[in-house]
């Protein structure tokens, strides 16, 4: 496709004589992403290594498998496939964040075992609409905004979406000239989930009843606000120097309210390695903390992290450990 191209091209995501480890569930998007990658293998002269992680949570999850370990030996490209076991049902907190987590530590050390840099994933367009939509309806700020990243390093290897800027309608046409038929998980039908819901019900809505381009409208919003908050972020990150766990509050009362919030984010990031579950209102409690009430104040955050005001400083700890 055109378009995958332009966006490899355009943003850098592939290097001559890259080893890359393509995330392969067996679905449309990332069985598109494993033939258009390999098609490009002998232009590009990069080596492929095929990944696929089955969930155990379905009844024909092992068909998955099956079906991605044949077109492994079609394509002549290894492979490694990980089931998760039973163990994360019984694992506290979000199930569904168990399973990120494993997958992405699946990942990470198997790219590392066959000395990838970088993993390439199947989200496209039309994810990352959804998750803006998610996200706007949820509260978020403009870390939010910026949506699924294109590349992002994480672990010490770069995770790269090619197919981020592409329609999911054109991954199925791709599919269908090429008489492929991609293993379907009936659970993207379930509208209890509310990505779901909201890739079924209010897209279908909003496309009909107010802009028909909104997929592309939310896509275009999701990179504009990512340049943003890249630039913002990285003013932040020079706005204070020193601990990040512990701010002085002199200098922070004097910072603009764009970087206060990201420096608090980068703050957070550094106990918990990301900010997934901070959401908007989280920070907006942290800043009431900040000017409004008096020393010895704490905000609980998710993951067990403290915010604590002294009379001096913001302090960023985990529970038991202040």
């Amino acid at each position: 496709m055109k378009k995958f191209e332009q966006t490899l091209k355009k943003y850098s995501l592939i290097k001559e004589g890259d080893t890359i480890l393509v995330g392969v569930s067996g679905g449309p998007d990332s069985m598109a992403l494993l033939l258009l990658l390999n098609k490009l293998k002998s232009k590009l002269n990069i080596s492929l290594h095929i990944a696929h992680i089955d969930h155990g949570m379905r009844k024909d999850s092992a068909l998955d498998a099956q079906f991605v370990k044949k077109w492994a030996e079609k394509l002549k490209i290894p492979v490694s496939i990980k089931k998760l076991g039973p163990e994360l049902l019984k694992e506290k907190g979000s199930l569904e964040e168990n399973f990120r987590k494993a997958r992405l530590d699946y990942l990470i050390t198997t790219a590392k075992k066959i000395k990838a840099k970088k993993i390439a994933l199947g989200h496209n367009l039309d994810d990352q609409a959804e998750t803006v939509l998610m996200r706007l309806l949820r509260g978020t700020g403009l870390s939010g905004l910026s949506g699924i990243s294109l590349k992002r390093k994480m672990g010490g290897v770069t995770f790269i979406r090619p197919l981020l800027e592409t329609a999911r309608k054109d991954i199925e046409k791709f599919l269908k000239r090429r008489g492929v038929k991609p293993r379907i998980d009936l659970s993207n039908k379930d509208e209890a989930f509310f990505r779901n819901k909201i890739r079924h019900k209010l897209i279908p809505l909003l496309k009909k009843g107010y802009n028909r381009n909104i997929t592309e409208v939310l896509a275009n919003l999701a990179e504009s606000a990512s340049f943003d908050y890249e630039y913002l972020d990285t003013a932040a990150k020079k706005s204070l120097k020193g601990n990040n766990l512990k701010l002085n509050i002199s200098k922070l009362m004097k910072l603009h309210p764009a970087i206060l919030r990201l420096k608090i984010r980068q703050s957070i990031a550094c106990l918990q390695g990301d900010i997934r579950r901070i959401i908007f209102q989280h920070i907006k409690e942290i800043e009431n903390m900040l000017h409004d009430r008096p020393v010895g104040s704490i905000v609980n955050l998710p993951k067990g992290i403290h915010v604590k005001k002294s009379k001096k400083h913001l302090q960023f700890y985990l529970k038991n450990t202040a």
